[in-house]
């Protein structure tokens, strides 16, 4: 529907006292020690493996725990950040870095387009943006409509359990959604677009930015990564032994990809693009959608990979993946999160399964990636997990490993939201649910690096929570 300006102002001022109700409720609880008495969660969800115990019902109706579990709210969309802009809506992909003196360093995505000027950093009419210095906008939309997605760090005590700033980290880019932490200190960020520079946008958008995990006030210089490939990025994860950067692609037909830089962690100074090819089996449909026909991927074993170079990364009529397919290259059922961990790279893929409600991958790297003896000794890719059932699983997205090995995911799906864990042995359990009205994403879930505390995010409308609780590092 197409309002008028005044139209629009009413319902951008509704909006914004909606979420000054929601800071309000927040703040009032933020710092209560509340003893758990809830009666046990009753919506339907099973675990393999019952590691903490049942779901119990929050009575602030945001997160449900196990028994001994907490949270803190630590930030909250329109809150007031350090450098005098608003906390910007729609947080999704996330990585914690350890800091000075025991502190943690959050780099946070904000999946935001520029009609979301309600949930934007720079107010309603985008009235703020003149405190920014235009060169550090990477699409400042002409003056008038900048993009607002872009990333936001923040500055967690973990001992006092206090804030101590945030702000603006990366701007005027397109529906950030997840990405990756590196090994040299900073966070990858990925649009999830395909957009193209038109009456509002000045530039393509479609690319990764490399974002530092500073504690220091200020934006980082806008460059995209454009040898990584302009896609419908979804997340990375980056292997420490050879600097290589793999991709996921969030399309019903998506690939995944690695990147091999030309510079070891310079990513600015360019590399090569390869997508993944099951050895043997060109032109794989990994998906197991029953309605293709196609022979099943096996669960559970192990499959021989090769990489193909690809051309034309700037894709300008997005076909890179179909051209991929054609070629050889395998493709996966909408892949999400992707994290380094237990020397592995794991990935989500949301919809892929016969029941179309999610598949987990493992790919263990060749002792020669990203060389000519890699040939001698290929990388593999296992398909881990496929569940086909939603009570176990239901478009696991975001996903990180713990410092102990178990891989913990969140969900996007239609009905509940969950975030899962599964154990080394390959067992599902319940950690959390998100209790909040609207069913609203979990996502962005990632351990501090240097303290027992998981922080996710609720997408709308717009929360960052840190978890800590009687954490068990081993099945035993």
């Amino acid at each position: 529907m197409i309002g008028t300006r005044r139209q629009f102002i009413q319902s951008a001022s509704m909006t914004a006292a909606g979420f000054l109700g929601l800071q309000r409720h927040l703040r009032l609880h933020a710092n209560e020690k509340e003893i758990r008495k809830a009666p046990t969660v009753t919506q339907p969800y099973q675990s393999e493996e019952t590691k903490y115990g049942d779901l119990l019902a929050d009575p602030k109706r945001l997160l449900d725990l196990p028994a001994g579990f907490s949270y803190e709210v630590l930030s909250v969309t329109g809150d007031t950040m350090s450098d005098g802009l608003k906390t910007p809506g729609d947080p999704d992909g996330m990585a914690a870095f350890a800091g000075k003196n025991g502190k943690v360093i959050l780099v946070r995505n904000h999946e935001l387009s520029d009609n979301q000027t309600f949930e934007g950093p720079y107010g309603i009419l985008n009235e703020n943006l003149g405190k920014l210095d235009p060169k550090k906008l990477y699409d400042p939309g002409h003056g008038t409509r900048p993009q607002l997605g872009g990333t936001t760090n923040i500055v967690y005590d973990p001992n006092t359990r206090r804030v101590e700033k945030q702000f603006l980290s990366l701007a005027g880019t397109e529906r950030n959604c997840a990405g990756g932490p590196t090994p040299w200190g900073t966070w990858i960020t990925c649009e999830e677009t395909v957009s193209k520079s038109d009456e509002h946008r000045e530039f393509d958008h479609g690319y990764n930015f490399e974002v530092p995990a500073t504690s220091k006030i200020g934006l980082v210089d806008p460059v995209p990564l454009k040898d990584m490939g302009r896609f419908n990025h979804e997340a990375v994860a980056v292997d420490p032994a050879s600097g290589i950067v793999y991709q996921t692609e969030d399309r019903e037909d998506g690939l995944i990809t690695r990147f091999i830089p030309n510079e070891p962690e310079n990513l600015q100074a360019g590399g090569k693009l390869q997508a993944m090819v099951i050895k043997g089996q060109a032109s794989c449909d990994t998906r197991n959608w029953p309605d293709k026909g196609q022979p099943r991927f096996p669960v559970e074993q192990s499959m021989e990979v090769e990489w193909m170079d690809l051309e034309d990364t700037e894709n300008p009529c997005d076909k890179l993946r179909e051209n991929a397919y054609k070629a050889g290259a395998a493709i996966f059922a909408r892949g999400e999160g992707m994290w380094y961990g237990n020397n592995r790279i794991y990935f989500a893929c949301t919809s892929g399964g016969i029941a179309k409600s999610g598949q987990i991958f493992i790919y263990e790297p060749s002792p020669h990636e990203g060389t000519k003896n890699e040939l001698n000794q290929p990388g593999k890719v296992m398909l881990y997990l496929e569940p086909n059932n939603s009570q176990l699983l239901e478009y696991g997205d975001n996903l990180t490993v713990a410092p102990w090995g178990d891989v913990v995911l969140s969900e996007d799906g239609a009905k509940e939201q969950y975030l899962r864990g599964i154990t080394p042995t390959g067992k599902i359990y319940t950690l959390a649910r998100s209790s909040y009205v609207g069913n609203s994403e979990l996502c962005g879930v990632t351990f501090a690096p240097n303290h027992p505390t998981l922080f996710v995010n609720i997408q709308r409308p717009g929360i960052t929570i840190a978890i800590t609780g009687p954490w068990k590092i081993s099945d035993a």
